[in-house]
C-alpha cells in the first residue's frame, strides 16, 4: 500500500471528500519538523487542514496557505534545541551579606 492507498482508505473511514497534495505536504512537514521540531510536522499538517476546512479552500488556496506556512517553517530561528527565553536561568545576585530583618515578603 503507497501513500496514494492510505489517504484514499483514510478518507473513506473518515466520511469525507479530500484532494491531497502528498508532494505539498511532504515538503511542508519536512520543513516543519526539520526547523522547528519533530512534532512540528502532524501539528503543522493538521493545522493546515483546519485552516483549509475553515476557510472552505480549493486547492489553490490551500497551496497559498501552505506556502505561507513553509516561509514560516524555513524562516524559524528557534530551533527544538534553543533553550526556552522563560526557562534560561539569569545570574542571582549574592545578598548573602544583605541584613533582610524585617522585609516582608509576598506569597
Amino acid at each position: 500500500m503507497n501513500l496514494h492507498d492510505w489517504i484514499d482508505e483514510l478518507s473513506d473511514v473518515l466520511d469525507i471528500e479530500a484532494e491531497v497534495d502528498e508532494g505539498l505536504l511532504a515538503d511542508l512537514t519536512k520543513s516543519a519538523a526539520t526547523n522547528v521540531e519533530h512534532l512540528a510536522a502532524p501539528v503543522t499538517a493538521y493545522l493546515l487542514g483546519f485552516a483549509a476546512a475553515s476557510h472552505s479552500a480549493n486547492p489553490e488556496r490551500v497551496e497559498v496557505l501552505a506556502a505561507k506556512a513553509q516561509k514560516l517553517a524555513e524562516a524559524w530561528d528557534r530551533p527544538a534545541t534553543a533553550p526556552d527565553p522563560d526557562d534560561i536561568d539569569d545570574d542571582v545576585p549574592d545578598d548573602s551579606l544583605v541584613d533582610h530583618t524585617g522585609e516582608l515578603y509576598e506569597v
